[in-house]
């Protein structure tokens, strides 16, 4: 995408971000609003504390994340590390190093975009926090060694010196913590640094993801036959082609084939975003998405957005989705 240049930011951001170029852009500034905090209002973990599982069994402050609750869980080179959401809805970014990599580890509450990347670029390691704006409902990140923003749908930069640049997508899953338990028996939970300093377990935004709610903060146009707030898999089949099927879908066929994509769907997994505890959400089940290639399955990145924010970064993109007789169109 082209770099756009020249067009005048408001004043206040240049008086809150004077190290940031915003005559560099990959996106009209108009599209990126105030979502209400101020850069850093909302605090990534730059000092990730983990507590170690014994045979599966969690110890200490783990103790309070119920089976059901859903946690990103990643593992790279046979070090398994699980992200519980009920710590993350607070801080949507961590900065870690998993396996020797450095990642950043990022939940959106919303769109509900859980994504991991690398957090190299070109030899460079970058470390993120919260700008406080938005970007069709979605969080824009900001890397402190540029002051450049990202967009955390997709990695993309977007404003700033590293416009154009992308940050590489590491497969992971978000699942119940039970369900990593089993995976991981040795893995490690991600724990608050200060468990006083928010309500960990407590959901903020309860009822966010009800039906017939309209996105916070996005006047975009919507996606057709389907709720703007239902879950959707969705997955990049191949280079530069993204597909996304609904939930309803997934769940009523508990297994989709897509060329040589198999995307699974199991009961167990409580909804962040329903009730005001998060533990106590109604079951929207486990997605594993994995690529099948010379008789074994890996898996790959996905996310599980709501639709509109897939319509939205996605435009002309499908989404495969229940009619009311049942069948896909």
């Amino acid at each position: 995408m082209a770099v756009g240049r020249g067009v005048a930011e408001p004043a206040s951001w240049r008086a809150e971000w004077p190290h940031t170029d915003f005559s560099q852009h990959t996106v009209p500034l108009q599209e990126i609003k105030s979502g209400g905090p101020r850069r850093d209002g909302i605090p990534s973990i730059d000092k990730p504390r983990f507590e170690r599982l014994n045979d599966g069994a969690a110890s200490g402050w783990a103790t309070r994340v119920g089976n059901a609750e859903p946690v990103i869980s990643l593992v790279i080179r046979d070090d398994a590390r699980a992200y519980p959401l009920s710590i993350l809805i607070w801080h949507e970014i961590v900065n870690d190093v998993v396996g020797g990599t450095p990642v950043t580890v990022t939940y959106c509450p919303l769109c509900n975009a859980s994504l991991v990347f690398e957090s190299t670029v070109e030899d460079r390691i970058l470390d993120f926090g919260t700008t406080g704006k938005l970007r069709n409902s979605d969080l824009v990140m900001y890397d402190r060694q540029t002051e450049s923003w990202w967009q955390q749908f997709g990695g993309d930069a977007i404003v700033g010196v590293m416009s154009g640049k992308h940050l590489r997508l590491v497969p992971s899953r978000l699942e119940s913590f039970g369900r990593f338990r089993q995976r991981f028996p040795q893995g490690q939970v991600l724990i608050p640094n200060d468990p006083a300093a928010r309500r960990y377990g407590t959901n903020p935004y309860a009822g966010y993801d009800a039906g017939g709610r309209q996105p916070f903060l996005y006047d975009g146009s919507l996606p057709h036959g389907i709720d703007p707030m239902e879950r959707v898999i969705a997955v990049e089949t191949r280079p530069g082609h993204h597909e996304a099927w609904s939930l309803p879908l997934l769940r009523e066929r508990g297994t989709i084939e897509a060329g040589d994509i198999v995307i699974k769907w199991e009961a167990g997994q409580s909804s962040a975003l329903d009730k005001g505890t998060i533990g106590s959400g109604r079951d929207i089940g486990n997605v594993v998405v994995q690529r099948q290639q010379d008789g074994r399955l890996s898996d790959i990145p996905y996310d599980l957005p709501f639709a509109f924010a897939f319509h939205a970064f996605r435009p002309g993109s499908p989404i495969h989705k229940r009619t009311l007789a049942g069948s896909e169109n």
